[in-house]
């Protein structure tokens, strides 16, 4: 499928309707991805964060971009790894999930992933590239062309993980 692409980048400085922040359970800024998503936004971000009380595992919610180049966050929070034994996979899965249907819910026409959950929450990244091309590949609004995925991979081993998962 053409309208899902993986790159190797920086995810604050992609153009598109909505990209994806890999947050905490506080929606509050953190390390990895949320940090630079946060820094790049600007306080703004923060403020609007502050409003939303948090976000459960597995759930996502919705803000404005502020100064970056997407016009929307959809932050979501993965599953930290406890060994595969305390539903990691459905929780991944439901991020992924929720975080499309925000997306569709605003008309969005282009969405750009990081690779939930592999960073300091330690979700193997094979295991983690696979779920998340098989749940945007399985989306209605992806197969129908209504919706682009960008899966943005922040390591050469990450984007390799994708392309083979992608060809």
């Amino acid at each position: 499928m053409q309208n899902v692409t993986a790159l190797r980048g920086d995810i604050t400085q992609i153009r598109c309707d909505v990209i994806v922040n890999a947050a905490n359970t506080t929606l509050l800024g953190g390390g990895g991805v949320d940090g630079a998503i946060h820094g790049a936004a600007g306080p703004g971000l923060l403020e609007e964060c502050r409003r939303l009380g948090g976000c459960n595992t597995g759930d996502a919610k919705l803000t404005a971009g502020y100064d970056l180049p997407a016009k929307y966050v959809v932050h979501t929070v993965g599953p930290v790894w406890h060994g595969g034994e305390h539903n990691e996979e459905t929780l991944l899965r439901q991020c992924y999930s929720r975080a499309l249907d925000l997306a569709e819910e605003i008309g969005a026409r282009s969405i750009a992933f990081p690779a939930i959950s592999t960073g300091v929450y330690m979700f193997p990244a094979d295991l983690a590239a696979d779920i998340a091309v098989a749940t945007i590949y399985n989306r209605k609004a992806i197969i129908d062309g209504e919706l682009d995925a960008i899966l943005v991979a922040f390591d050469q081993k990450t984007l390799d993980l994708y392309q083979e998962r992608l060809t």
